[in-house]
């Protein structure tokens, strides 16, 4: 009886039952995971990295876009945890949206110049050398970011809407709302997925056939070689599990919300919630990457933890000093006090 009282409550605002749970239980996992995770490994680029590269210029732009995103979740957890209701201004709500999309893309893109980049390492290493320098990542990231947030302003548009006297936000309130998000999808769709994954097989496939070319790789190039096949596990991966299915059925819901197929629309919508979290889960994934196909952030990360790990040792250690020496005096005074008695 409570979960028809619920789904009632929910549906006030075109906030089923299903995407309350969905969101919240992804939401919840994926604050600590992804907030954490990312910020670890800025520490770890930013203050134990010693040693600079283009890679990690990329990875850092990376993991600060995932951290920006995941200080977003609270909000949308607290949305969703008071059925759909909408406490804050309308301009968060604004940015949350923004933040989404903008994380979305500049991932792919970012995964896509890495990719570029290992792929001029193992199959063009000369060119690499002359071509790739730090300048000249520092400048792709600021084109990649002006880029993503150009195209992504139209999302600044749509605030918290007032549906069925309840202020919600991240819900499309009409046919008009549809026809307008649907040219973005296209955009989305071509420059924001399509071209980065053409660009990405066509890399993997040439670094593939370059590491595989010869039957015995020589030993000093074996784990150059196998930090490339983590990459491409990894990069693979999210494109497939993150990105693919939101896109397609991105599209395929936004073609029947158009052309009013409420039955296509209705099915389709579960599904929808189900890719969004999908692809909004790839920030937890981005740490992956860093750890298997970045050789400088494992070492830089293992210095930090060792670090880390003696300074909590020699913390004990000189805690269970002053406790004894504490002890011991606190003994020595009771003798004291026994003996003037």
């Amino acid at each position: 009886m409570s979960l028809v009282v619920k789904n009632d409550s929910l549906n006030e605002t075109n906030c089923t039952y299903f995407k309350y749970q969905a969101y919240t239980i992804t939401y919840t996992i994926m604050f600590p995971v992804g907030f954490l995770a990312n910020l670890a490994a800025l520490f770890v680029f930013l203050r134990q990295t010693t040693k600079k590269t283009v890679n990690t210029v990329f990875m850092t732009n990376l993991a600060i876009s995932d951290v920006c995103f995941s200080l977003t979740l609270p909000f949308r957890l607290i949305y969703y945890f008071k059925k759909c209701q909408w406490d804050f201004s309308d301009w968060l709500c604004r940015l949350c949206i923004y933040s989404f999309y903008m994380n979305l893309y500049t991932s792919v893109l970012f995964l896509t110049s890495l990719s570029v980049l290992r792929y001029l390492a193992v199959v063009h290493p000369i060119l690499n050398k002359t071509l790739v320098t730090m300048r000249r990542a520092i400048l792709g990231c600021f084109c990649i970011w002006v880029f993503v947030a150009i195209l992504s302003l139209p999302f600044l548009i749509s605030g918290s809407p007032h549906v069925n006297g309840k202020i919600s936000c991240f819900e499309v309130k009409n046919k008009t709302n549809w026809k307008r998000i649907e040219p973005l999808n296209h955009v989305g769709l071509v420059f924001g997925f399509l071209i980065p994954f053409i660009i990405i097989l066509g890399c993997y496939g040439c670094i593939i056939q370059r590491l595989f070319s010869s039957r015995i790789l020589q030993k000093r190039r074996q784990s150059q070689h196998w930090r490339s096949v983590y990459l491409i596990i990894v990069i693979l991966s999210t494109f497939l599990l993150c990105f693919a299915p939101y896109h397609i059925v991105r599209t395929l819901h936004l073609r029947a919300a158009v052309s009013e197929n409420k039955e296509q629309e209705t099915y389709l919508l579960d599904i929808v919630v189900i890719t969004r979290c999908m692809a909004a889960s790839n920030c937890c994934l981005n740490p992956l990457l860093y750890y298997f196909a970045g050789e400088n952030f494992r070492t830089s990360f293992s210095r930090a933890s060792r670090r880390m790990t003696i300074s909590s040792l020699n913390d004990s250690i000189r805690l269970s000093r002053y406790s004894w020496s504490q002890r011991k005096r606190l003994g020595s005074q009771r003798m004291d006090t026994a003996e003037l008695g």
